[in-house]
């Protein structure tokens, strides 16, 4: 016949707290996956609206500039002051590109251990890789992203967005480890009446799986406060970056349309258009390699 356990008994051999715990961490996992994703998802959006921006609008724009006559020179200096930044740019995305390319072909990254692990990601996915690294740029060591093990792959960020509390407990993402390992007690079998050895070892056994999920827990809930605050960082570039590619739309647009060929000839409210449009080209210089550096923060 079934047995059952009292209230009393319940509570000595730690059936409900440790059902709670295991509970608790595997929200926590499942949070820190979404949030995970939610990062990913706005580091691809912020990348292609960079790239589409820095390539073809605004070499479009300085196409038209070029061929005005008597343009300002402080017009020219703020294109070769954004070519600057965009060759940094291109230098990340090239060294990325390289990462990937020495994963497919020998397998490794040179860098040690954990490489393989994050291969498959980064090969089904390389743009995502990319626009990890011009969104992150620096590890909280001071390595570069793209020169981490695994670092071609989303789990070379995730060892970055981690922080202190990852990296100290010797383990983190950058070994190549997923965020579930760390979640080892979720699949386990709560130890009942049932189990050999009595209620003592019950009790035991219930308590370790309490100490060791409350454990892993601390590490999970570190991570999503800092993945809260580089969403929120994230989609503050996003914004500002789509704020200034709109401006550039607009003023471009109707200047291609009616401006005349020479800037002597340009109308006051023309020459008041093209200024806006070289600025939105120096705020966006500003902001092209602007990386997520959050670990010191506290989310709200």
């Amino acid at each position: 016949s079934c047995q059952t356990i009292t209230k009393s008994e319940n509570y000595l051999l730690n059936i409900d707290a440790a059902s709670q715990a295991r509970d608790r961490l595997k929200l926590a996992a499942e949070n820190y996956n979404s949030y995970q994703k939610q990062v990913d998802s706005l580091a691809s959006e912020l990348y292609e609206l960079r790239r589409s921006s820095s390539k073809e609008l605004i070499g479009a724009i300085e196409e038209f500039v070029n061929k005005l006559a008597n343009v300002p020179k402080k017009f020219s200096r703020t294109f070769a002051e954004y070519r600057v930044e965009l060759r940094t740019f291109d230098e990340v995305v090239s060294a990325v590109d390289i990462r990937l390319h020495d994963i497919k072909v020998n397998g490794t990254a040179g860098t040690g251990a954990g490489v393989a692990a994050g291969a498959a990601t980064a090969l089904a996915a390389p743009a995502a890789a990319m626009a990890i690294a011009t969104t992150f740029g620096t590890a909280s060591t001071g390595t570069a992203i793209a020169s981490l093990s695994g670092a071609a792959a989303t789990n070379a960020a995730l060892a970055w967005l981690g922080g202190g509390a990852l990296a100290a407990s010797g383990g983190g993402m950058a070994g190549g480890g997923a965020l579930l390992a760390l979640a080892g007690p979720i699949g386990w079998t709560l130890a009942g009446v049932a189990a050999v050895g009595g209620a003592v070892y019950v009790s035991h056994a219930n308590s370790k799986m309490i100490e060791e999920a409350n454990q892993k827990l601390k590490p999970i809930e570190a991570g999503i406060c800092t993945l809260k605050v580089a969403t929120r960082e994230i989609l503050g570039l996003c914004t500002l970056t789509s704020t200034h590619v709109r401006g550039m739309e607009t003023n471009f647009d109707r200047l291609r349309q009616a401006a005349p060929k020479s800037y002597a000839n340009f109308s006051a409210e023309q020459k008041s258009m093209l200024a806006a449009l070289i600025n939105h080209v120096h705020s966006l210089s500003e902001l092209l390699n602007k990386t997520i550096q959050c670990e010191e923060r506290k989310a709200a």
